[in-house]
């Protein structure tokens, strides 16, 4: 009768030790930001060439607060092998003029971003400008959640 009361009791005390320990467990939540607005702008960089820049806002829908935000932007119909009258772009890694981060975004808050050179057109001398590519993205590179 004595060694099931002591297993009884120390049965009862691991069950609270471990509801102690899964209460105080920190609740992981996570960020999640969105791009609300965008706006991309054909510009003339010199004579016979064009490029594509890009600005907008991000939208923090998350429940949480976020940092360094990285935006950049993504042509899907450009070639990646510069050549004349083509759109082209860089290769998979970005220059920095072609990124913009945002240090902090509230939860619920917006904010604004502008890179430029998502694209680059080059002409012969006397063609027109060029229209605009299909299939261009502003994308989320990366951001942190704030552990508060």
């Amino acid at each position: 009768m004595v060694r099931y009361r002591r297993r009884f009791t120390l049965f009862c005390v691991l069950m609270c030790l471990s509801v102690c320990l899964v209460s105080c467990e920190k609740k992981k939540t996570e960020g999640k930001v969105e791009v609300s607005a965008q706006e991309f702008v054909l510009r003339q960089d010199k004579e016979n060439s064009y490029i594509i820049d890009a600005k907008g806002k991000i939208k923090n829908t998350g429940t949480v607060d976020v940092k360094n935000v990285v935006v950049t932007g993504q042509c899907g119909s450009c070639s990646e092998i510069w050549t004349i009258g083509i759109w082209t772009i860089s290769g998979t890694e970005k220059w920095p003029y072609q990124k913009d981060t945002i240090s902090y975004l509230p939860a619920g808050s917006e904010g604004e971003f502008s890179f430029k050179s998502v694209a680059d057109f080059a002409s012969r001398a006397g063609d027109p400008a060029p229209s605009m590519p299909d299939k261009l993205a502003v994308i989320i590179e990366s951001f942190e959640t704030v552990e508060k």
